[in-house]
């Protein structure tokens, strides 16, 4: 170990780091690609974006259909007024 340039004392402090945390190296770490904190903010955008897009296209069918309601009512209003004045 000397040859190398290792001592007991550089393993004792090296141990005594690794116990307290201290050596960010010897953490484990997750496997894959490394994602930019950049990145990670446009995956939330676009996922956002998309969520939005979905509720816009409820929205307009939502919209849609209290359309074809309202007609329906009105409809019905016409339908029932000619009724009642026949008799």
């Amino acid at each position: 170990m000397r040859q190398e340039g290792v001592y007991s004392s550089s393993l004792s402090t090296w141990r005594r780091q690794r116990e307290a945390g201290d050596l960010a190296a010897l953490a484990p770490r997750k496997r894959g690609p490394k994602i930019p904190a950049n990145r990670a903010e446009m995956q939330q955008i676009a996922q956002l974006t998309r969520e939005r897009d979905e509720l816009r296209r409820e929205l307009d069918k939502a919209m849609l259909v209290i359309g074809v309601q309202k007609k329906l009512a009105a409809l019905l209003d016409t339908l029932s007024d000619d009724k009642g004045e026949k008799p």
